[in-house]
């Protein structure tokens, strides 16, 4: 099967490819992608993936992408980006955001959807100091991490109470519905990030 058509399918080949579950998790929390997260915090209260383990991995991917984006930033600047228009003035804005508001940036830039793929850019391109970047940057990955993959946790706990395994059907449109809810939302965030 080269794709599982249902929920235990699927969890039983992350537990057969365990290892590489948390090195896909550490690259994907690099790109701060946020349901992807969601999802593992599910498959940990399944017990496909140990809980502590994968919230370490998921703060540390978080962080170590941010410190690159940063340092492409501060290293590159704008230059990088002057051929797309569009992203050269929302890192502009993020950057003057930055500098105004750095520490609410820091801490909530990796929830909404738009603004995380720049935030780090952004960061680097500001006048914030490394120093300050690294410390504030370490706890709010670890406060995204925590945060989002106990998320999935804890739908998972209500999912197993109000789904019998003979429903893995409802189960996966559930767990859809649940992701498609946390993308809508984040996507309400960025509107209101554009607005400012």
């Amino acid at each position: 099967m080269l794709f599982p058509s249902d929920l235990t399918s699927f969890l039983d080949l992350i537990r057969q490819h365990g290892d590489a579950a948390y090195s896909l998790m550490f690259a994907y929390a690099a790109s701060h992608s946020l349901l992807l997260a969601l999802f593992a915090g599910y498959a940990a209260h399944s017990g496909v993936l140990d809980l502590g383990r994968l919230i370490v991995v998921c703060w540390f991917g978080s962080f170590a992408g941010d410190v690159i984006r940063f340092w492409i930033g501060r290293r590159y600047g704008v230059r990088w980006f002057e051929r797309f228009p569009r992203i050269e003035r929302t890192l502009q804005t993020a950057a003057r955001l930055t500098d105004r508001h750095y520490g609410w940036m820091i801490l909530l830039h990796r929830f909404p959807h738009g603004i995380r793929g720049v935030a780090g850019f952004a960061y680097g391109i500001s006048r914030l100091p490394w120093s300050t970047f690294l410390a504030l940057n370490f706890g709010a990955a670890g406060l995204w991490s925590c945060t989002v993959v106990s998320a999935g946790y804890a739908f998972g706990q209500f999912s197993e109470k109000s789904i019998s395994n003979a429903s893995s059907g409802l189960g996966i449109v559930m767990l859809v519905a649940f992701l498609g809810l946390s993308w809508l939302l984040s996507r309400k965030l960025d509107r209101i990030v554009e607005r400012y």
